[in-house]
């Protein structure tokens, strides 16, 4: 039996304004809060849009475990879905309130409601078991 593969997806954490902004203070803390939550969880790869909220709060993650942040496309969702599920094992996958949501369905998960631009507090665990079945839980990132 193929052993299961875990996605953990969020959306980046809370940002400051203007073009291509960084994580506000607020937004540092909740990546530090997301790196402790799944410091444990046997994360093997992280990816991220090329946009710098969401490259930081993948860092906060990658830092503990000695891994680099890899970009990923976020126009080209459905290559990059396939791709996840060739490479199985465990990852963390960061992302936005548009692009979030379509990736759990490419993987098979449910998204659950849709989001707010004030939602930075959701992480969702895909467990995909081998015979394809996707297990969707919202999990939550304390603030």
């Amino acid at each position: 039996m193929t052993p299961a593969m875990v996605v953990y997806l969020t959306r980046h954490a809370e940002k400051m304004s203007g073009p291509d902004p960084e994580l506000s203070e607020r937004g540092l803390l909740r990546a530090r809060n997301i790196a402790t939550m799944l410091r444990r969880s046997g994360i093997g790869h992280i990816y991220a849009t090329p946009f710098r909220r969401a490259h930081q709060t993948g860092e906060a993650l990658a830092a503990r475990l000695g891994l680099a942040v890899q970009s990923y496309d976020p126009g080209a969702q459905n290559a990059f879905a396939r791709q996840l599920l060739a490479l199985g094992g465990t990852m963390l996958v960061v992302g936005h309130t548009d692009t979030i949501p379509d990736l759990i369905r490419l993987l098979g998960g449910e998204p659950g409601m849709p989001y707010l631009e004030t939602d930075f507090d959701r992480v969702y665990q895909l467990v995909i078991a081998g015979d394809g079945s996707v297990t969707t839980t919202l999990l939550a990132s304390l603030p």
